[in-house]
């Protein structure tokens, strides 16, 4: 005997929870909420609360209603005729501009160790090592390559019939051998990036290249470099802010001197902050939101210009 059939309006669709019509849309967002709180919190709301606080003069002691007096956008204007803040930032344009040359340096490292040749292993452990050391360690060794008259510096000078140079000790040259310190483990860092681009070139292109004649400079312009833009993008990015952000070479080396000449906004935000000559909240902030903005501008100019190009591509 054959069961009857059941009439199509009789099933009734499983009733199911908003939640599980849309879990595929919402499985991301749950992975990416952790980071996303931890973001908003230490990063989006400091950042917030250094605006707020730019707005206020305040020792940092107690409350900020209480203890802190409303003055608006004073600090902004007093920073206008602050001849501090107009070393602390020419110092910030030098570094940002020299800093840059990392990257090609690190580019060109990397071209030499991406070889098979006798050695190579250590040689990439001897470019490699200055990104591994702190920059405590890297400030204190070219302290010593500097000191006049007993330095390494001074020794070489010494070999081709030049005088003592007290690099650290000169206002004019004093903000120019610290870049070059920080040069030393940030061209390690972005050889490191390029090398891991390199790994990821294609080698097709690369033959095909080389069957059309390309070879020396002209590879590397048309062929090579094109498929190392991510590791540009990373390498400018973080060059870029390392460059704004340096601080701890310029207190282990010169602490700021002499005469102020090597001070930097993030040296100088401390200085008005947390020093013995500080517990100005407010000021520091003001000077804390100027370097924010430098930074935001450079990086979303790049950012904007990696979205261009990948709706182009």
């Amino acid at each position: 005997m054959e069961t009857p059939a059941v009439p199509q309006s009789a099933y009734q669709p499983v009733q199911r929870s908003w939640f599980q019509r849309n879990q595929l849309k919402l499985a991301p967002w749950l992975f990416l909420l952790p980071g996303i709180l931890f973001f908003l919190i230490y990063v989006i709301w400091p950042i917030a609360q250094s605006f707020y606080i730019s707005l206020y003069d305040w020792n940092g002691l107690g409350d900020i209603h209480e203890q802190g007096t409303y003055v608006g956008v004073q600090n902004y204007v007093e920073l206008a005729g602050d001849r501090n803040f107009e070393i602390s930032l020419w110092n910030n344009l030098k570094w940002l501009v020299l800093y840059l040359l990392a990257i090609p340096a690190g580019l060109f490292i990397a071209l030499f160790l991406n070889q098979n040749v006798v050695g190579i292993r250590i040689y990439k452990s001897l470019f490699f090592f200055p990104f591994v050391i702190s920059q405590v360690v890297v400030g204190l060794v070219f302290q010593w390559f500097y000191l006049p008259s007993n330095g390494l510096l001074d020794s070489m000078l010494g070999l081709v019939g030049l005088g003592p140079l007290n690099v650290l000790g000169d206002p004019d040259l004093a903000t120019y051998g610290i870049i070059v310190a920080g040069l030393w483990p940030q061209t390690a860092y972005c050889m490191i990036l390029y090398l891991t681009g390199l790994n990821a070139v294609d080698p097709e292109q690369v033959e095909a290249a080389r069957l059309d004649g390309a070879k020396g400079t002209r590879m590397l312009w048309y062929v090579i470099l094109p498929q190392l833009k991510p590791a540009t993008f990373i390498a400018f990015v973080v060059t870029i802010i390392g460059a704004l952000r340096s601080f701890d070479l310029i207190s282990i080396m010169t602490n700021g001197g002499p005469f102020g000449s090597t001070r930097v906004l993030s040296f100088y935000v401390w200085e008005k902050s947390l020093s013995e000559r500080g517990f100005q909240y407010g000021y520091a902030s003001a000077i804390a939101v100027v370097l924010f903005l430098i930074m935001l501008v450079f990086i979303a100019y790049f950012l904007w210009s990696m979205y261009k190009e990948e709706r182009a591509g």
